[in-house]
């Protein structure tokens, strides 16, 4: 992790995803490619890979600077500093 990023310090901890799947995808009917999970607040939208990009648009909408893949927590990505961690 950058040092210069302290957002993952900033994130509630014990945040739990709000749905199953992409939320926006399921009410749309698009294909999901793989789902992320906000730091901050628990919604559950799908990656940039996916047709609607609903985990960026999250950001952009409401500023969450951190999302986890999920399921399996294998890495954390901060909107901010655009990484990986």
């Amino acid at each position: 992790m950058s040092k210069e990023c302290n957002h993952f310090l900033e994130e509630k901890r014990g945040i739990t995803p709000n749905t199953k799947s992409c939320e926006e995808c399921e009410k749309e009917h698009l294909p999901v490619v793989a789902i992320r999970m906000c730091l901050t607040c628990g919604h559950v939208g799908c990656c940039d890979s996916s047709i609607g990009k609903h985990a960026t648009k999250h950001f952009e909408e409401t500023g969450h600077p951190v999302m986890k893949a999920i399921p399996g927590d294998i890495w954390k990505w901060c909107y901010h500093h655009k990484e990986y961690y």
